[in-house]
């Protein structure tokens, strides 16, 4: 049996393969147009996929049955979605590693490129990972640790948690690379064989003396030499670079399901390797979502209303019917563009402005020295010099700068773009939003920041008609939750 990426089905004559996969590959064939059959541009809508919405409801109700029970039930779901990836990874570190070309995939990766590093956005990139990665901003790690006991150790969680991070990233790049070097090898290493063929086929040559070694010297040679037979074949003659192809940028969606899916259809024992992959990446969306959908879930419990009239199974399955139900506009043809836009606008700008609204709001407006009290009771001890310097000025400083740059980058950007599939070329091509997506981009980066500014204005509001003065209340009944 083979992969059913692997190769492009017949047209409706069973006479050649179809077009469109053709001038494409079968791994972007199979997922743009049979996984996802996508529109040709965001204006184009069409119905619902219902291959994507089964599987989005299938989705939903294993995380329901993971979360049914409550934060018991949950915490014993994620030890097996934290450690089983490990394994995968584990595995396929190993297999990477020996697969050819996986070492230029690694020198790539530890290769710095200055201009990358010069670039803010590259910056912005990586704070929004380690958000995402470590649940900054989110709710999640603030909903989880509020079942701790009072004197639970977080220091020294809290540096255990941020150091598995870092290693598990740098693990899983490694991983990575290593397949995206045996991919980007075999890619180059196929443009040369074509090439020899071709020069084969049209040049009385001993078959030899052409390898892939020493294509490039006898396509100069031949092209000065016998000038009117190569004019024959110039328009079929590819630039083959390793490093072209190494610098072929995939992300998000087009690494998970394109780079890694090419890749793996060209592995001994395929259908294994598809297999494992595949139950990791679920599992690893198992575990985000139990966390997003547990932060969800805690606060709403804290409502005295909610907590006397639905039961935690009730709660909890109207929660992630919800979230479904949101989730279905994004199973349209058009849904991957908007899956797109909320990733790029929804997320980033409302992350760095919680985080960094967190840090303030505790270092300069509940205070520093009230902070280390609260620590001093829980640990016994006062933090050390490292994390107020921290707390105080390099965090905030990183934070802002990130925030003006974000900002900047969005105003000089010009008009937000997507990458739309266009099945004429085979290829995604670059497109504007229409007009009415830019005004949907600006309500979703104002809506998903707008709680804050809504409820300190609430809070405000209150206060002030009971006659409560607001600077006197917060001073006395402010109480650490941490």
């Amino acid at each position: 049996a083979v992969l059913p990426w692997s190769d492009c089905p017949l047209n409706s004559n069973r006479t050649a393969y179809l077009e469109e996969c053709e001038v494409a590959t079968p791994t972007q064939y199979f997922f743009f147009r049979e996984t996802l059959n996508i529109s040709s541009s965001f204006d184009e809508n069409g119905g619902v996929h219902m291959g994507q919405a089964l599987c989005l409801l299938l989705a939903w109700l294993i995380v329901y049955l993971f979360i049914v029970k409550g934060v018991k039930s949950t915490g014993k779901v994620v030890y097996f979605t934290a450690t089983f990836p490990y394994v995968v990874l584990l595995i396929y570190l190993i297999r990477g590693v020996t697969l050819h070309g996986a070492l230029n995939g690694v020198k790539y990766m530890f290769t710095p490129k200055m201009e990358q590093l010069a670039n803010p956005q590259t910056w912005i990139n990586a704070a929004t990972q380690i958000f995402f990665s470590l649940g900054l901003g989110f709710g999640s790690l603030i909903a989880f640790a509020s079942y701790n006991h009072h004197n639970n150790n977080f220091e020294n969680q809290a540096i255990a948690v941020s150091l598995i991070n870092s290693g598990t990233s740098i693990f899983a790049s490694i991983v990575t690379f290593s397949i995206y070097g045996f991919k980007a090898t075999f890619n180059y290493e196929s443009c040369l064989e074509r090439m020899r063929l071709l020069l084969l086929n049209t040049f009385e040559l001993a078959e030899d003396t052409v390898h892939i070694g020493n294509i490039s010297f006898w396509i100069t040679d031949l092209n000065r030499t016998q000038p009117e037979q190569f004019a024959t074949i110039a328009s079929r003659i590819e630039t083959c670079s390793l490093e072209a192809e190494l610098d072929t940028a995939v992300e998000g969606t087009g690494l998970a399901f394109i780079v890694y899916s090419e890749a793996i259809k060209n592995m001994p024992a395929a259908q294994l390797w598809a297999v494992l992959y595949f139950f990791m990446l679920l599992l690893l969306g198992m575990g985000s979502m139990l966390g997003n959908v547990t932060a969800i879930i805690t606060p709403l419990r804290d409502f005295k209303v909610l907590a006397r009239s639905l039961s935690n199974e009730t709660l909890n399955g109207l929660v992630c019917l919800f979230c479904l139900l949101l989730g279905i506009g994004f199973t349209t043809r058009s849904g991957n563009y908007w899956f797109t836009m909320f990733n790029e606008y929804g997320a980033t700008f409302s992350l760095l402005f919680i985080v960094l609204l967190e840090i303030v709001t505790v270092s300069y407006i509940y205070g520093l020295k009230r902070f280390e009290k609260d620590i001093e009771d829980m640990l016994g001890r006062r933090p050390n010099w490292y994390w107020k310097i921290m707390w105080v000025a390099v965090s905030p400083l990183l934070l802002i700068s990130l925030f003006v740059f974000y900002i900047l980058n969005y105003i000089q950007g010009g008009a937000p773009t997507y990458q739309a599939w266009d099945k004429d070329v085979g290829r995604s091509v670059v497109k504007e939003y229409p007009v009415y997506g830019q005004v949907f981009i600006a309500l979703l980066l104002v809506s998903s920041v707008s709680c804050v500014p809504i409820t300190a204005l609430y809070a405000f509001c209150t206060r002030h008609q009971r006659g409560v003065p607001v600077r006197e209340n917060a001073g006395h009944s402010v109480t650490s939750t941490v």
